[in-house]
């Protein structure tokens, strides 16, 4: 996560408040819970350390809740990480059971500005809606399988779609996004939002100073709202 030049923090396209950075190529999906199995993911312990509140669906959702994981960079300082709603994803799930995963997975990413890294050496570049919108993509991806396509293609076709979503979430502004207003603890909020085939993603910025993305299928995401966790033990 650490570059002299384009560090990216849970490698999500960054950008400066007002410009944002071109990268050259995009990089690999994030290591965290957007590629974690379900039954892995059940400790409190990484959300405990981060100095920014977590995001969930608010009160109105009275389904099933569960925590998924966290990044945190070199010198162990939490950046960002998701909480789920639903049914849990599998990659595979749909296709074995014949039946639409109903889930909404909330992401939650520290706003930063551009700094130095903890030993001095490289540059973390700051976080965005757009880091917000790249990790909502990519989390959606790390759980969608063609149901005609071979195991053994998915990385090829995985490499492709994170490429696409890398680009996407680096356009906020392009005529695939269009404008959707939400709460987020009780006040309209404008996010960026946008449907595909395996499901929908959108990204925003709260009141409170960090950046929300979200991501899902088989839940509307025109009915959803957001709140600051107060009790993670509802996520255990």
């Amino acid at each position: 996560m650490e570059t002299t030049s384009s560090s990216r923090v849970g490698a999500q396209p960054a950008e400066t408040p007002d410009t944002a950075a071109s990268p050259q190529t995009p990089p690999a999906p994030p290591q965290d819970a957007a590629t974690s199995p379900p039954v892995a993911r059940r400790t409190a312990d990484g959300y405990l350390r981060a100095d920014f509140p977590w995001y969930g669906l608010d009160g109105a959702f009275t389904g099933p809740r569960w925590l998924m994981q966290v990044a945190a960079a070199a010198d162990g300082t939490v950046e960002h990480g998701s909480t789920g709603h639903g049914d849990e994803p599998s990659v595979r799930g749909e296709i074995a059971t014949g039946e639409k995963e109903r889930f909404a997975v909330v992401v939650t990413v520290a706003s930063s500005p551009v700094r130095r890294s903890a030993d001095g050496t490289g540059v973390l570049e700051a976080t965005s809606v757009a880091s917000a919108a790249w990790l909502a993509g990519s989390g959606l991806l790390a759980f969608t399988w063609p149901g005609q396509m071979d195991h053994v293609l998915r990385d090829d076709w995985l490499g492709q779609q994170t490429e696409a979503a890398w680009e996407l979430a680096d356009d906020l502004d392009g005529e695939d996004w269009s404008t959707l207003s939400l709460p987020v603890d009780g006040e309209p909020t404008p996010f960026h939002y946008r449907e595909s085939e395996f499901g929908w993603v959108l990204a925003g910025s709260t009141p409170g100073g960090v950046h929300l993305g979200a991501y899902g299928r088989g839940m509307s995401a025109y009915g959803l709202a957001f709140s600051v966790v107060t009790d993670l033990a509802a996520y255990e």
